[in-house]
């Protein structure tokens, strides 16, 4: 039997809390009970700067059940940051650890098929949705769109493939040795390597509270994903360059014969539209730019991915091995 881990990143998440915690605890003690995983399995809360009672909730089911425990960061440092810092700490003396978000929005009953994988000695186990039914229409397109894009961009991604994943000890210690500032933990798993499956489940609707991705930070995590694997953007820029003057020298030419031709014709309309369209382009391409410049801006700092205020997961662990 192996330890499991089980992490979950908790960012305001009060009103779901109470169910995720009945859940997770009846899949955790199924699987000890089916002698599975060992009884020292846990299931770790991270609290990301939460501003309701997430927090108190968590130490007070970490203080009733032996099974959960939390990891409290002094601040909100984002989902990917909470998610890295519950595989640091859960990853010291787990043999196994899974992801996955407190929404419930990914099915815990596909847990026991993925610790199965594991147990055949798949390293990294992907949970993939078999459907987006509970998805937006403008939603679903905009995934696909983006993971095609993503493809076209050279960067390996598991579609439909979100933060739900189980990863062994020695995965995540390679996940862990991955040092940037800028997180896409979806893009970077693939990277790790590793004898890998899949596991196929239905996605649900949110069990409770609000969305933490709304449009602008689904937007912002997308432009994530693209500037941090791949430069192509600024390649584009470059052939987007080429295009311009090539344009231009067609309408130079064709300005020349129009003048050979005694063809004169006011030259403000056209002279507006090419200052507003080059001056456009221009500034999205500084813009593109800008975010590349800002990721290392970003990089060579090297501040922490995170900080933890309080780990109960490993005062719990301390005190397990004492005895």
């Amino acid at each position: 039997m192996f330890k499991l881990s089980i992490v979950v990143p908790c960012y305001n998440e009060q009103e779901v809390l109470h169910e995720t915690t009945k859940e997770l605890t009846q899949i955790v003690n199924n699987l000890i009970n089916e002698k599975k995983i060992s009884a020292n399995s846990k299931i770790v809360f991270v609290d990301d700067g939460s501003k309701d009672k997430t927090w108190s909730l968590i130490d007070e089911y970490s203080s009733e059940n032996d099974l959960v425990s939390g990891v409290k960061l002094s601040r909100n440092f984002g989902h990917q940051g909470a998610l890295l810092a519950g595989v640091t700490s859960a990853s010291k003396d787990s043999d196994a650890v899974i992801t996955i978000d407190a929404d419930l929005q990914d099915d815990v009953n596909a847990i026991p098929e993925m610790v199965d994988k594991f147990i055949e000695g798949n390293e990294v186990v992907y949970g993939v949705r078999n459907n987006r039914d509970t998805d937006s229409s403008f939603k679903r397109g905009t995934a696909e769109m983006f993971y095609k894009f993503m493809g076209w961009l050279g960067v390996k991604l598991v579609p439909d493939s979100a933060d739900f994943r189980l990863m062994s000890k020695r995965a995540c210690e390679v996940l862990l040795s991955y040092r940037e500032t800028n997180l896409f933990l979806r893009g970077i798993v693939p990277m790790v390597g590793f004898k890998s499956a899949k596991v196929y489940y239905a996605r649900k609707e949110r069990f409770a509270g609000e969305s933490k991705y709304p449009l602008k930070k689904m937007i912002k995590f997308a432009m994530d994903g693209i500037t941090s694997f791949s430069i192509v953007p600024i390649k584009m820029i470059m052939g987007l360059g080429f295009f311009i003057v090539l344009i231009s020298i067609a309408l130079l030419i064709y300005t020349i014969v129009q003048k050979i031709n005694g063809h004169v014709v006011s030259g403000w309309p056209s002279m507006m539209i090419s200052i507003w369209a080059l001056g456009g382009v221009q500034l999205i391409c500084i813009s593109v730019i800008g975010e590349y410049v800002g990721k290392i801006f970003s990089e060579v700092k090297h501040r922490p991915r995170f900080t933890i205020e309080r780990d109960i997961y490993t005062e719990k662990t301390l005190k397990e091995n004492k005895r």
